[in-house]
């Protein structure tokens, strides 16, 4: 090829400079018969909010605040997730008993004193909510008593040898949020933190 290729012009960042992240597309509104998949935040199209657990409780909160986020998944350094924690579990109760417990100051406890352990974490697989409907996942949550729900898919991963058994390695996919969810319906909720309150308020403005 005699093609010839200029250089392209180049100039100096500057002081000022920010940089851009993933944006999921504004949240269309939905009916409790919408599909499930309308409510739920894909991780292939917008970058899940994560934290080291040797980060401090009050260090997370400001990092929900800043993304506006209530959940954020807990990752080591290769990116394997360890748990999960929430506004409320920063918030809440739970924080001063354990600081409580372990004779310590709110204020010096880290996101791995008061996460959810991943072996604890109740999921979804991505097939069920495949095939559901917004009705579905309000139902789930209320059930379950919970604000959040992890989404997972799983990635297959070769095995060893010929004789080994293929290995299944699970991958958070998706988050489920009564906070989104509630918006999504064209919901302005009331509370903050409150489960069965949330609930109630979100059944009451869908007539159920």
């Amino acid at each position: 090829m005699d093609r010839q290729y200029q250089s392209l012009p180049i100039r100096e960042l500057g002081e000022a400079a920010g940089f851009r992240r993933p944006v999921q597309p504004q949240a269309a509104r939905v009916t409790v018969e919408s599909p499930a998949l309308e409510v739920m935040t894909d991780l292939s199209r917008s970058s899940p909010a994560t934290i080291r657990p040797q980060a401090p409780i009050e260090g997370a909160n400001q990092y929900m605040l800043s993304r506006g986020v209530r959940l954020l998944l807990v990752v080591d350094e290769r990116e394997t997730v360890l748990g999960v924690v929430t506004a409320t579990d920063v918030l809440g109760e739970k924080a001063l008993r354990i600081a409580m417990d372990r004779c310590l100051k709110r204020g010096e406890l880290t996101v791995g004193d008061i996460m959810t352990p991943a072996r604890q974490v109740e999921v979804i697989a991505l097939s069920e909510v495949e095939g559901a409907r917004v009705g579905h996942v309000l139902e789930t949550l209320r059930h379950a008593g919970r604000q959040h729900a992890l989404v997972v898919d799983f990635d297959a991963i070769a095995p060893k040898s010929l004789i080994d058994a293929p290995v299944k390695r699970t991958m958070v996919r998706g988050i489920l949020s009564l906070s989104q969810l509630a918006r999504q319906l064209g919901i302005v909720l009331q509370t903050s933190g409150e489960v069965a309150r949330t609930f109630a308020e979100i059944e009451m403005a869908v007539g159920r």
